[in-house]
């Protein structure tokens, strides 16, 4: 309750959050609000600019936040998108819609990438990680999906660079988030109706190992099975999980570091600005910032030639 008491108090003062400092990896100041008034952020992805994209889902928008700071809408309407991620010169979003598709970054041009598993259409893609052979890993929960759900199941796909489309999990509770390991053999899933956090060795692009217990994740009071819902991951290792408490921070080897609270509960997290020290965070009404000593990872998408 104290807790809860003075996060509502910090928001509504517009006042900033002193945050736990976790060894190694920060904060290194202060949980700031950089802009308010949203239905409900998600989805930030950065790039190498400094620029800022996030989606405002009830909205159906996407908004760019550039590196001087200026707030602009990139893409209306945008299908209701949710996760997004940016690898050179492409915006990969999953759309709650149905789809997952991209858009130029020089003009917002739109192609979709699929839009379905057999001849049904996904329930609402949710969030995405590219690896380097240029597979799209992709979640499909059930969150503003049509009743009934169209897969008749949540699930984890594969979308090959070629357009094949292949099922690989489909046994986690609202798969959510998802992100590789900086060496991309291991695919981590957060589901946001378990507690359980999970890695799965990636045998070959696209091909899923057994399935290993990452962490639980700390609960909040009164819950028992809380789940996260976004993440992301630096140059350590570490990865980066939104949940009921805030952002908690997990090693690749699966200790909890630290917890760092936000005003508002955060839905997605990544890293930006010019050195990729700011942690952006996507949290219900706000977009948040806060400075790190960690450096976040950034997945290079299709390997070049050797």
């Amino acid at each position: 309750m104290i807790r809860q008491s003075l996060a509502a108090f910090l928001l509504l003062s517009g006042m900033t959050a002193a945050a736990e400092v976790i060894p190694g990896v920060g904060p290194t100041g202060e949980v700031k609000q950089v802009q308010t008034g949203f239905e409900f952020t998600e989805g930030p992805a950065a790039d190498s600019q400094g620029n800022l994209y996030f989606t405002d889902i009830p909205k159906n928008r996407i908004h760019k936040l550039d590196s001087a700071g200026t707030l602009s809408v990139f893409v209306e309407p945008s299908g209701h998108c949710n996760g997004l991620m940016i690898v050179g010169d492409r915006l990969l979003a999953c759309e709650m819609d149905g789809r997952l598709k991209e858009f130029s970054l020089k003009d917002a041009k739109e192609t979709v990438l699929a839009d379905k598993h057999g001849d049904k259409r996904f329930n609402a893609p949710n969030d995405l990680v590219i690896d380097q052979s240029g597979g799209i890993y992709f979640t499909d929960p059930r969150f503003r999906a049509p009743d009934p759900w169209p897969q008749g199941t949540e699930a984890v796909y594969y979308r090959a660079a070629d357009g094949k489309v292949t099922r690989l999990i489909e046994d986690r509770k609202a798969p959510n988030g998802v992100i590789l390991s900086i060496d991309e053999k291991t695919l981590y899933v957060v589901p946001s109706m378990e507690k359980e956090m999970w890695a799965y060795p990636v045998e070959a692009p696209g091909k899923l190992g057994a399935p290993k217990l990452l962490c639980e994740l700390k609960q909040a009071p009164g819950a028992t099975n809380g789940g996260g819902d976004g993440l992301t991951i630096d140059t350590a290792g570490n990865l980066y999980i939104t949940s009921a408490l805030g952002i908690q921070v997990v090693s690749a080897d699966g200790k909890i570091l630290g917890v760092i609270a936000f005003p508002e509960q955060p839905a997605n997290v990544t890293f930006g600005g010019a050195d990729r020290k700011t942690l952006y965070v996507t949290a219900r009404k706000s977009l948040y910032s806060v400075s790190m000593e960690a450096t976040g990872h950034a997945f290079p998408g299709v390997k070049a030639a050797e």
